[in-house]
């Protein structure tokens, strides 16, 4: 068995197809497919059922591919690991973020970091807070940026918290609230709102300082994405709650000061475990724009 020939079972279970796995690990499509049979022989069970019109994983493909990436991941750690040890980093870092983070200049820390170990491939992931969380906790990602209520933390990995900010009310140009210089929950919870879905993080800040008010109110449209929050907002279907450090990036809307405003938690999570020589690298980087960010047993010098 041999990495390379799972590194096209893995493509072919991304793709569904034989043709576009071939294209991906930039091969001849009959290679490809003479060493995805040379494995099923090997374990002596078929890994996709095949047909004219689609390509999709066995029972068997379902139970080896985990494995499969496990295995790669393995051997990409072990490479990145011995080139630490000889003063380079390289391997791959993948970052994720939700969209409203403004504590760090993420694209840029990204450039910064790329010119500085071309080496390395960077991918980014965009997602919900908790789910980042999760992901990172995992190992899927390597660091995360993200933001909490103020009333919860990051568990299962290392953390560092960035900044504290308050929300606020973003409202259409021409509605009856727009100009005031402020405004209160209680007067908010008249009004239709758009935001995030139920069970979020992003979600989870306002509920609870409605809750806590003993407030109720109307949320008709949930969405999972910042920018078409205020494209909701910006014609008049409803109003909105957003953190006070990413409405100047908003065009098209109004914003108000809440007088007893929720609040978020922006942060930084890695694995608290091993976190791999391009991951500290980078945090490394962080600190010196974020100074407190602890950098992981840093082995590497960026």
């Amino acid at each position: 068995m041999e990495l390379q020939q799972m590194r096209y079972v893995v493509a072919v279970a991304e793709t569904n197809s034989f043709t576009r796995a071939a294209e991906r690990c930039l091969v001849v499509q009959s290679a490809l497919s003479h060493q995805v049979a040379r494995l099923e022989k090997e374990l002596g069970a078929r890994l996709f059922e095949r047909t004219s019109r689609r390509v999709r994983l066995t029972p068997a493909g379902e139970a080896f591919l985990p494995a499969a990436r496990q295995c790669l991941d393995a051997a990409e750690r072990a490479a990145a690991e011995v080139a630490a040890a000889v003063g380079e980093v390289r391997g791959r870092l993948v970052v994720g973020l939700i969209p409203t983070v403004t504590a760090v200049d993420v694209p840029a820390a990204l450039r910064d970091f790329h010119e500085r170990h071309p080496q390395v491939r960077i991918s980014l992931r965009v997602g919900a807070s908790d789910d980042l969380v999760e992901q990172t906790a995992e190992g899927a990602l390597d660091v995360a940026f993200l933001g909490l209520p103020t009333t919860k933390q990051p568990r299962g990995v290392a953390a560092h918290e960035l900044a504290r900010g308050n929300l606020l009310a973003v409202v259409a140009p021409d509605h009856r609230l727009a100009g005031r210089p402020s405004v209160s929950l209680r007067r908010l919870s008249r009004e239709v709102f758009v935001d995030f879905p139920a069970g979020t993080a992003g979600r989870a800040q306002s509920d609870q300082a409605f809750a806590a008010a003993g407030l109720t109110r109307d949320v008709a449209y949930e969405v999972t994405n910042a920018d078409f929050i205020t494209r909701l907002v910006g014609p008049g279907l409803g109003v909105a709650l957003l953190p006070s450090a990413y409405t100047p990036y908003l065009t098209g809307v109004s914003t108000i000061e809440v007088t007893d405003a929720p609040a978020r938690v922006e942060y930084v999570v890695w694995s608290r475990t091993a976190p791999t020589p391009a991951a500290t690298a980078f945090l490394t980087l962080l600190a010196r724009d974020a100074p407190g960010i602890p950098t992981p047993g840093a082995t590497v010098t960026p």
